[in-house]
């Protein structure tokens, strides 16, 4: 009987103990390009002589290489309305760097890298932003009327066009939260903008709480940064919405002018910002 038992479970057990099958899948992987990460932000109340520019090259999704910092290259800013060049030094760690940059409003800048024997330019033109009238808290105004909210005002001009971008970021988060914001819709007036977060776990979010301290940053950029960001945004956003169309790649606006095919990840902006401090009562 006990032999008979034996039998039996071992049928049982034989479906459900078959072989592993190691499958490796060739990962179609893109071409290496230079990444330029150079935003050029004049802090308003400082004489925003003081900036860096990042260089690295892109890895493969899958990639295992973090030493991607780009050295050796030759980095320069010029305001095309002055002819003034500033000159950034190579720190050898990836880092471009310089202490007389002159940040004047209205003014457009060229940003000029030479790398690899290849030149890339980009163009932007330096916008200002308004003061932040207030940063308050509230539990009325957000999605959920139970959560605290961060809540943003500021002033907007009137009779022109302005574009907005807001970073909020919490004390002890890996990544800083954005929006992107428009006038469009209220050219001249008091703009209002709330951070809420919600209980979620699946996303390690959870609300926030008395004693949270929260950094606001709000810039004043160009058109055509707004509409890169707002792209970038709602892609990620959308990240694990199955609904969702597909992400595509996003050009920033640095061109190659020795080789167009060869152009670079990132964006050159240059902005003026406004920050503020807030900590939850």
């Amino acid at each position: 009987m006990k032999t008979y038992i034996k039998f039996v479970l071992i049928l049982i057990l034989i479906p459900f103990s078959s072989c592993e099958d190691v499958i490796e899948v060739d990962v179609p992987t893109g071409q290496t390009r230079l990444v330029i990460e150079a935003s050029l932000d004049w802090e308003k109340g400082t004489s925003g002589n003081e900036q860096e520019i990042k260089l690295s090259t892109s890895t493969p999704y899958f990639g295992n290489n973090t030493n991607t910092a780009v050295t050796g290259a030759s980095v320069a800013v010029i305001n095309e309305n002055t002819n003034e060049t500033f000159v950034f030094a190579d720190e050898n760690d990836g880092t471009y760097t310089v202490n007389t940059f002159a940040p004047v409003a209205g003014d457009t800048y060229r940003l000029e890298v030479v790398y690899n024997g290849q030149t890339y330019t980009a163009r932007e033109t330096l916008m200002t932003v308004s003061d932040i009238n207030s940063v308050s808290q509230s539990i009325e105004g957000g999605f959920d009327d139970e959560l605290l909210e961060l809540n943003l005002y500021f002033d907007d001009p009137a009779d022109e066009e302005n574009y907005y971008l807001i970073r909020y970021y919490e004390t002890g988060d890996l990544f800083a939260s954005f929006e992107d914001v428009s006038d469009e819709f209220t050219n001249g007036n008091e703009i209002h903008d709330f951070w809420e977060k919600q209980d979620d776990e699946d996303n390690n979010e959870q609300p926030f709480e008395p004693g949270d301290v929260i950094d606001v940053s709000l810039y004043g950029i160009s058109e055509q940064y707004y509409n890169y960001m707002r792209l970038l945004i709602e892609q990620y956003d959308s990240g694990g919405d199955p609904f969702s169309s597909t992400a595509a790649e996003i050009r920033g606006n640095c061109i190659n002018s020795s080789n167009p095919d060869n152009y670079a990840f990132g964006y050159f902006r240059v902005t003026q910002v406004v920050k503020e401090t807030y900590t939850f009562q």
